[in-house]
């Protein structure tokens, strides 16, 4: 029988906790111990959040109060109250120096005793910050000084000398004024943020959230595997016979795999899309709080882009434009779209070397180039107003997966000789047009999902919204010009009922999220039970989110079984998005309950034990 230590402190005992890389021990608030890796949880008055281990934390009885008389000897106490309290640690840069000054009381003693009184003296500091010159232009160090100003007269600070073993790294989080969790380096990377550095690069930080996708080894596999396995399908659904055990498929001439004209057919739509982004056209939504506190506006008018699209579309159809083009020149348009994807990575990481630490995403900020190369360093990048991400994210390929399907609507009509599209090509075509005009209709929403707030914009997701997302996504109906699944009356009627449930539990379930993200006090919503958090935020334990963790992913695998059915079983093919949807939404639940652990603690546990499944009622 496995016996469970025992926890000293409960949640809500003020203690003293020992800031990392010092010997100043602080007042602070416990707020939960996580059994796994035998840490606390502990909050300081300035709002700062940080894991400590045993040794770290005594009880308030543990100190005397010092005497009031002032020593002038130089003591080893006085070459100590340089040592740094957590109100200096927030991230700051070369232009911005934050200073202290200390008043040190130290208690007198014997020389008899000198050594017994040098264990227990006892230092007060008090910390007055210096008014702070800023000359920067900088709009997001002007709102972080704004945060910092909130947090200035920490509470009386006692020292006592303990010994000085180099504290392992800390998982800090400094609340901002919205109460929101933001991430602070620890004190060895802060006292080296304060050196000379060139103006120019961004300072290479530690990553402060654990390494995705099989780490720093991993993404050279899927930097590989990813490109490689589009190019797969995109070749075996071509075949007249696709099953996966025709392994290899056969390879086309090298020559073939790029063409000009296709390259510049897949820029021209990137340009079209561009235009209709920046149009002032549709409402600016504001996103959520970054880790200066400060909000990005968005321009949402994706439903006017797709609109605007589909007229366009329509029009060069009426004006003789061969859209079967798409069908015939698959693979050199996935071959393009990939070396754009790969352009625009680079593009990325490069600036991102030159943009503030404040700017920078935290799941890729690991120090190994091809890891955040892969995952994304920059969190928000833009030219000027123009979000690259929100960009990515939304329009190109989302539209261009509805331009594709129509064009194999029309190849299929030509192949097999039709006056119009099979049943089963019109489903795919009609579902999937549903899923994307809705969340182009819906497109706020995404400001709340993981990618927008979390990921930064890398390779992960340039070619995931470029090429992944229209050149597999749409394998249905490219699998249907050649391969038709004649459906009946009853046939039809099973798939779209499950299409519409699934839709619906999806919508509903994300827009309860999406609002109550937004204004978790609106009134309509007060009927939801939640579960406060130490970051000010509460989590959800009723209405769509009280019956799993992630209704959202339940909708969605509903709807991807609605989309393949309509290919039939003949081969397992058309039902790769299905089998990938399965294991993207596994990976992601893994992800976002890694995450949301380190930042809610206790309250996630508590969660859980509510909310007992994750996707699946009563099986997963």
């Amino acid at each position: 029988m496995r016996i469970m230590p025992s926890v000293r402190f409960q949640s809500g005992d003020m203690v003293m906790g020992r800031w990392p890389g010092s010997s100043l021990y602080y007042e602070v608030k416990v707020l939960g111990f996580d059994g796994k890796s035998q840490l606390y949880t502990v909050i300081y008055k300035d709002g700062t959040e940080l894991e400590l281990m045993d040794q770290d934390i005594k009880t308030s009885s543990a100190f005397r109060p010092a005497s009031r008389s002032r020593s002038r000897s130089h003591s080893p106490g006085r070459r100590r109250s340089r040592s740094r309290s957590p109100a200096r640690t927030t991230r700051r840069s070369s232009s911005r120096k934050a200073a202290a000054v200390a008043t040190v009381t130290i208690a007198e003693t014997t020389p008899s005793s000198r050594r017994e009184a040098r264990l227990k003296e006892v230092l007060q500091t008090r910390l007055s910050p210096r008014p702070v010159v800023n000359n920067s232009n900088n709009k997001h160090e002007k709102t972080e000084d704004n945060n910092d100003t909130a947090n200035k007269n920490p509470e009386t600070k006692v020292e006592t000398e303990l010994e000085r073993n180099q504290a392992p790294r800390y998982n800090l989080r400094r609340r901002t004024t919205d109460g929101k969790a933001s991430e602070t380096k620890p004190q060895q990377e802060a006292d080296e943020e304060e050196k000379p550095k060139p103006a120019a690069a961004a300072p290479l930080a530690t990553c402060t959230t654990p390494l995705d996708f099989g780490g720093k080894i991993g993404v050279y596999f899927w930097l590989l595997f990813l490109p490689a396995w589009v190019l797969f399908v995109i070749l075996q659904g071509n075949l007249e016979d696709p099953s996966l055990v025709n392994f290899p498929p056969p390879l086309p001439a090298l020559d073939s795999f790029l063409d000009a004209q296709a390259l510049g057919v897949v820029l021209l739509w990137i340009l079209f899309q561009a235009v209709l982004f920046v149009l002032p056209v549709g409402k600016l939504s504001e996103g959520m709080p970054l880790k200066s506190g400060e909000r990005l506006n968005y321009r949402t008018n994706g439903f006017f882009a797709v609109t605007t699209s589909a007229v366009a579309v329509a029009a060069a159809v009426y004006l003789g434009v061969d859209l079967t083009y798409i069908h015939s020149h698959f693979l050199q348009l996935g071959v393009a779209t990939l070396l754009v994807s790969f352009l625009l990575s680079v593009y990325l990481y490069v600036r991102s070397r030159y943009r503030p630490a404040d700017q920078l995403a935290l799941g890729g900020n690991s120090g190994n180039v091809v890891y955040d190369f892969f995952k994304g360093h920059e969190l928000n990048p833009r030219i000027k107003n123009f979000d690259l991400k929100f960009f990515c994210e939304m329009r190109p390929g989302l539209i261009g997966w509805c331009v594709i399907n129509f064009a194999m609507a029309l190849a299929e009509m030509k192949v097999q000789g039709l006056e119009a599209p099979s049943h089963a090509m019109i489903l795919v075509n009609l579902f999937q047009l549903l899923y994307v005009v809705d969340g182009l209709w819906n497109e706020e929403a995404i400001l709340t999902t993981m990618d927008l707030m979390h990921d930064g914009f890398g390779f992960m997701l340039a070619f995931g919204d470029l090429v992944w997302v229209p050149f597999t996504y749409s394998l249905q109906a490219y699998y249907l010009v050649g391969h038709p699944n004649p459906l009946g009356l009853p046939a039809l009627a099973a798939i779209i009922t499950m299409k519409l449930v699934g839709f619906y539990i999806f919508r509903m379930s994300n827009s309860q999220k999406n609002n109550f993200r937004r204004n978790p006090t609106d009134p309509k919503l007060a009927h939801l039970k939640t579960i406060p958090t130490a970051t000010g935020k509460s989590l959800l334990v009723s209405g769509w989110w009280g019956m799993v963790r992630h209704p959202n992913y339940l909708g969605d695998l509903i709807m991807a079984l609605a989309w393949s059915l309509p290919c039939g079983f003949s081969h397992l093919l058309p039902w790769y998005y299905m089998i990938y949807f399965i294991i993207l939404l596994v990976h992601r639940n893994s992800r976002d309950t890694d995450d949301c652990r380190r930042k809610y603690g206790s309250a996630w546990d508590e969660y859980c034990r509510t909310v007992r499944y994750r996707i699946i009622p009563g099986v997963y």
